[in-house]
């Protein structure tokens, strides 16, 4: 395998993480980012992630290059019918469709939680009596997009569910699965931002710091072992759940090399792609202290996303700082609350990472404001 194919809405993190071993990456995305666009051997801008605009792109691919294998990334909750279109065409490396559509079908997900004894925040799917307490959350959603305090008067239908609000610490796992085993890539701490009162819990950032003690690790670890197994999950997947009062509370699992991803060893990608050809490397055994077994630690490493305060247009010829990532073409309007760009801070402790994070952002908004 030489080149392969990535399809994400921003394909830049996979792009990157395909150069770092050794891979020429065909990109098709929604943003064609400047960065996405220096690492990729080639790329198609698309319009959506619908089969009718990605089906053009992947036969230039495929004409072009003869690339016979992809993997996907974020974007693909709105448009699970895509997967199978993709897998009709090429190797598909990652989760198959069928399981990734069955993470999307919350009353399935949550009755086999139930049946493992795996803890949750009360869900129903009908409008509870009593509006109080209540997040209103769709179906095929993605980075806490949707996601609002439900009020009893909403309009709703069947696009949506309802989950007790429970407040805590929100945190992820990154993993690594054959479908039977799991290995822990590493355990991390998520914060979210409020763009307005719609849009209250949407993904703001993640570090690869996690304060959880062993025994916490330990049981979340004991859930991935089951779940893998009961949802024959393969490759990279990250599971999300909040912490709170000495328990933890799972919320979901992303069926895909999620944003943690570029938190950690440069190689993951490659054991990606093993784990989801049957050949799983370094697989450990949840018997095992959570510790055991798990990749060699990274420096305290943290991420996020710019959000734009106003609506802007990209200056021409603006200069980028060096730990700016996902970056829009010169030119591009950015509407008020959407990204921007994405930035990264390295750090020996998290509480320096995530100051840092802060002071980064604040310097590419004013940077962007004098224009």
């Amino acid at each position: 395998m030489e080149t392969i194919l990535i399809v994400a809405s921003s394909g830049r993190m996979l792009a990157q993480a395909a150069t770092n071993i050794g891979l020429k990456p065909l990109v098709i995305d929604l943003f064609a980012d400047l960065d996405t666009q220096a690492l990729a051997e080639d790329f198609r801008q698309v319009k959506s992630l619908a089969e009718r605009d990605l089906a053009p792109a992947v036969d230039y691919f495929i004409e072009r290059y003869a690339v016979t294998d992809v993997i996907y990334g974020s974007g693909f909750e709105c448009f699970p019918q895509s997967l199978h279109y993709l897998n009709s065409r090429l190797m598909l490396l990652g989760n198959d469709p069928d399981v990734f559509s069955g993470q999307l079908d919350k009353q399935a997900f949550f009755s086999t939680l139930k049946q493992l004894n795996i803890p949750y925040p009360e869900v129903v799917f009908d409008a509870p009596d009593c509006a109080e307490g209540w997040l209103l959350k769709p179906m095929q959603g993605q980075g806490g997009v949707g996601i609002r305090r439900y009020q009893a008067d909403d309009s709703v239908d069947n696009s949506v569910y309802w989950q007790k609000f429970q407040a805590g610490t929100l945190h992820s796992v990154l993993f690594l699965a054959d479908g039977q085993q799991v290995q822990v890539v590493g355990f991390n701490s998520q914060w979210s931002v409020r763009l307005s009162k719609a849009q209250e819990f949407v993904f703001s950032g993640v570090s690869n710091s996690c304060d959880l003690s062993d025994a916490h690790k330990a049981v979340i670890t004991a859930w991935l072992k089951q779940m893998v197994q009961v949802f024959a999950l393969k490759g990279l997947n990250s599971l999300d759940f909040i912490h709170a009062d000495d328990c933890s509370y799972m919320l979901e699992i992303n069926p895909r090399p999620s944003a943690s991803m570029q938190l950690y060893d440069q190689g993951l990608l490659a054991r990606h792609i093993q784990s989801c050809e049957g050949a799983f490397v370094g697989a450990t055994s949840v018997a095992k202290s959570p510790e055991a077994g798990r990749l060699k630690s990274p420096p305290q490493t943290a991420c996020q996303i710019v959000y734009a305060e106003r609506d802007l247009t990209i200056p021409e010829r603006f200069e980028w700082p060096p730990w700016c990532m996902d970056l829009p073409k010169p030119g591009a309007f950015v509407p008020t609350r959407r990204p921007i760009c994405s930035i990264i801070a390295h750090q020996k402790h998290s509480r320096s990472a995530a100051v840092q994070l802060l002071i980064k952002q604040q310097l590419i908004l004013n940077k962007l404001e004098r224009f």
